[in-house]
């Protein structure tokens, strides 16, 4: 079934929502309040996003293991990075199965998702290339030559314009499956030409610390545990948690800790009854004990004070009511 649109988002929990094709955790990492633009273009089998960004952000993304993925940069103006790797316009990362990683933006992006079901684009490799698709296991990035970069993002674009202004053209069978062939020949002739960087395992390992982090992250503690204990569960020395932090999230681990239990803080605001929730109480919950220094944090994130966020859910109610 043929479904193309496009929405605007105030909302990082609405927006990572529309996403439906993937698992998108986001950590707001720069001020301002948050704006995102999501296209769609959901075709027989070929699924394609356009997102749009405007402040820095730190994403944790988990792939469905029934599709293969491909992302790629769709401007140069602001740094991606997958994994650890920065991105150059022209790159694209073809993802492992199921794979779960960190997409860390400097600024402003613009970024590409497209998925088809992993069996049919096997399929599409070796009828259309003679290329057996590889299954790796953790994603690799391909640099695309020149033409065949700016073909595909050219493509890209065209079909996310008309799923924005002509959306009806895909109700037409021929329109939609001529659109969806074309994309397909252009992915598996991507594929087909770019070549891969190297040092692949290591970066393996990297990755499996960093999920290994994150999961830690996302498991029901009390309290959280200290860096070291982290370290002991995941396994690695506290210097190569440090490294990697810095090289996959630009923070070190702490940082990241901070940072990610202040984007809670604001999600748990902006969803509060006010007639029963305080900012002390929820600041509390995610283990801010110094008020003082915990509002101040939260003012140079999100560039108003708590009470404000929570002012703004009461008007939420308000007009709920």
């Amino acid at each position: 079934m043929t479904a193309s649109n496009t929405a605007v988002y105030t909302n990082s929990d609405d927006y990572r929502a529309g996403i439906g094709d993937a698992s998108v955790d986001l950590v707001l990492a720069g001020p301002g309040d948050f704006k995102a633009r999501l296209t769609w273009l959901k075709l027989d089998h070929l699924h394609a996003f356009r997102c749009r960004e405007n402040i820095p952000r730190i994403a944790y993304i988990s792939l469905a293991p029934t599709r293969i993925f491909v992302s790629f940069p769709l401007t140069s103006s602001s740094a991606t990075v997958w994994n650890g790797v920065e991105l150059q316009l022209g790159d694209i990362v073809l993802h492992s199965r199921g794979e779960r990683g960190h997409q860390w933006t400097k600024g402003i992006s613009q970024w590409a998702l497209v998925s088809l079901p992993a069996c049919q684009f096997a399929d599409y490799c070796k009828a259309l290339a003679e290329l057996d698709l590889p299954d790796p296991p953790v994603g690799r990035i391909l640099r695309l030559p020149p033409s065949a970069a700016v073909r595909l993002r050219r493509l890209h674009s065209k079909a996310c314009n008309l799923a924005e202004t002509k959306p009806e053209i895909f109700a037409h069978q021929e329109a939609a499956r001529a659109v969806e062939q074309e994309f397909i020949y252009m992915l598996v002739n991507c594929l087909a030409a770019g070549d891969a960087p190297s040092h692949p395992v290591i970066r393996q390992r990297h990755a499996e610390v960093m999920t290994g982090f994150e999961e830690m992250l996302r498991s029901d503690f009390d309290q959280l545990p200290s860096i070291s204990g982290f370290c002991a569960a995941v396994g690695v020395p506290e210097r190569t948690l440090r490294a990697c932090c810095i090289k996959f999230l630009g923070l070190c681990p702490s940082q990241y800790i901070r940072l990610r239990r202040l984007n809670l803080v604001r999600a748990e605001l902006r969803r509060a009854n006010p007639a029963t929730a305080t900012v002390a109480q929820i600041a509390l919950h995610h283990q801010f004990s110094e008020l003082g220094r915990f509002v101040a944090a939260y003012r140079a994130l999100f560039g108003e004070r708590p009470s404000e966020t929570l002012r703004r859910a009461q008007a939420n109610f308000a007009g709920i009511a």
